[in-house]
């Protein structure tokens, strides 16, 4: 049976973190995340335009 989470397991999971952490670090916590998030992707690019680069080279390099 395949784990679903709905609705009304989304709303618990917010209520307790929120009495765990108070709204105020909550807060923080989703700024911090989506900063981490946007750093990840933003290297990934970078990663993949570098490997684009150095494919391209080899390229070069084997026809010549």
């Amino acid at each position: 049976m395949p784990f679903r989470i709905g609705v009304p397991e989304l709303i618990l999971v917010l209520v307790i973190a929120i009495l765990i952490f108070g709204p105020g670090r909550i807060s923080k916590l989703g700024g911090e995340l989506g900063k981490s998030i946007s750093s990840f992707q933003r290297e990934m690019k970078k990663s993949e335009k570098e490997a684009d680069s150095a494919a391209e080279a080899d390229e070069t390099t084997d026809a010549s």
